[in-house]
């Protein structure tokens, strides 16, 4: 049963409907990729299978970041995490009955998203969500999530040049999971460019405006992306970075960037994937679900909590690893799920990480009246009598002409004119620096 209250879905999709309908241009496709595929074998993966007696033993971080801990409180039942991704194999053992609903956006998978999908990392959704909610196969065996009693919807995807659009695909998935009722969104992917489409605009706009928590991957240094990248850019997301055992940031697993917020394990993790079995592998892939379902456990523990009550949490309950806070590579530090879900804090009026839909208010409008201003601008100001400007400069240049006209009428010709653009574009500066600063 959802106890937390939300805005009217259909009202706010129509109001942003209103505000952002015919204004979109999709931007070309920049092919989405999974972070963590050169690790490894293709898929990301160590060399061969964990052994099943040893799953539950190798889930240090279950410990050491307060997670069973936190669990004395909740295990997150009541809170619905989404896993958009290559589809999420529902008949594991690790995650029998925590998928509640789901969704192909491929067009090749599954209607109901749990058939994995894609030909370079189809267990990967598998593998992230027994991270987020897995329930473990029985006592002391198998993968348990960080919030194992939360539910999972699934939003299947494919990325390729065969595929549909990534950039697509990824903005109806976070529509769809909106819709579908998730209190916490997981994206462990990356766009591997800082900027993203004005499709996602809306999509995240939607999901800022229905209170949804949204959690994604920096990245890894070791597949290529130094920097973080979309859609760990945008605005009011929580983006995660990966430390290794000993809490440094992962040489392999973690990019770097000003939008990290908080840092979660991404070395030697141990996951599910489709048909039953397991696996060890590393990547933020596997630290943005871990803090997904932290933030189910804060969503769980404390459900009149908004997503902006919920990333203050995560954020100022971090474990700084340096003097600087936030770090530009370990952000606000080691994520603590004890602390986060019992410290004693009091509400707040916005998202500390930023506002996509104020974001786009005014960096999306500032580049179109750029463009407009200058336009029209210059369309103004050429030929234009009467301007002071002009017409002290065109009056030191008229004389000018005047001498040289008899000698050379071409050259004049095209002297003359040359000058005449320069004074209107002069005359026609300041107005742009004062648009330019206004706006």
């Amino acid at each position: 049963m959802r106890v937390r209250p939300r805005p009217a879905r259909l009202l706010v999709r129509a109001l942003l409907a209103a505000a952002l309908a015919g204004g979109l241009v999709a931007a070309p496709a920049i092919p989405l990729i999974d972070p963590d595929a050169p690790l490894g074998s293709p898929a990301g993966l160590a060399p061969g299978p964990a052994r099943a007696d040893a799953i539950r033993d190798r889930q240090y971080w279950l410990d050491e970041y307060g997670i069973r801990a936190a669990w004395a409180v909740t295990r997150g039942a009541g809170v619905r995490i989404a896993i958009i991704d290559s589809g999420v194999d529902d008949t594991h053992p690790d995650l029998r009955g925590a998928v509640v609903g789901g969704i192909d956006l491929s067009g090749v998978g599954a209607a109901d998203g749990t058939r994995p999908v894609g030909s370079d990392a189809p267990d990967h959704g598998t593998m992230v969500a027994s991270l987020a909610a897995g329930r473990g196969s029985g006592p002391g065996d198998g993968v348990i999530g960080a919030a194992p009693e939360a539910e999972l919807l699934s939003a299947s995807l494919a990325f390729g040049p065969e595929q549909r659009d990534g950039d697509a695909q990824v903005a109806e998935a976070v529509r769809w999971a909106v819709d579908a009722g998730a209190d916490v969104i997981s994206l462990s992917l990356t766009r591997n460019t800082l900027s993203w489409p004005e499709s996602w605009d809306d999509a995240f706009g939607y999901a800022e405006a229905n209170d949804v928590v949204v959690v994604a991957a920096a990245g890894n240094r070791g597949s290529g992306t130094e920097q973080v990248g979309a859609p760990a850019t945008i605005p009011g997301v929580l983006a995660v970075g990966g430390v290794d055992r000993a809490g440094r940031a992962s040489e392999a697993a973690s990019s770097q960037g000003i939008s990290i917020a908080v840092m979660a394990p991404s070395e030697q993790l141990v996951g599910a994937v489709p048909g039953g079995g397991h696996v060890i592998w590393q990547g933020t892939s596997g630290a943005a679900p871990i803090v997904a379902g932290i933030a189910a456990l804060v969503r769980a523990a404390h459900p009149e909590a908004t997503a902006a009550d919920v990333v203050t949490r995560l954020i100022a309950t971090a474990r700084p690893v340096t003097n600087i806070v936030p770090d530009p590579l370990y952000g606000y530090g080691l994520v603590d799920a004890a602390a986060a879900v019992r410290a004693e804090l009091a509400p707040v009026a916005e998202n500390p990480l930023g506002s996509v839909a104020e974001w786009v208010a005014l960096n999306r409008r500032a580049d179109a009246e750029a463009r407009t201003v200058r336009l029209e601008s210059a369309r103004g100001a050429i030929g234009r009598a009467g301007h002071p400007g002009t017409d002290r400069i065109v009056a030191a240049v008229r004389p000018v002409v005047a001498a040289i006209a008899p000698l050379a009428p071409v050259g004049a010709a095209v002297l003359g004119g040359s000058l005449l653009v320069i004074a209107a574009v002069v005359s026609a500066a300041p107005r742009f620096g004062r648009r330019a600063r206004s706006g």
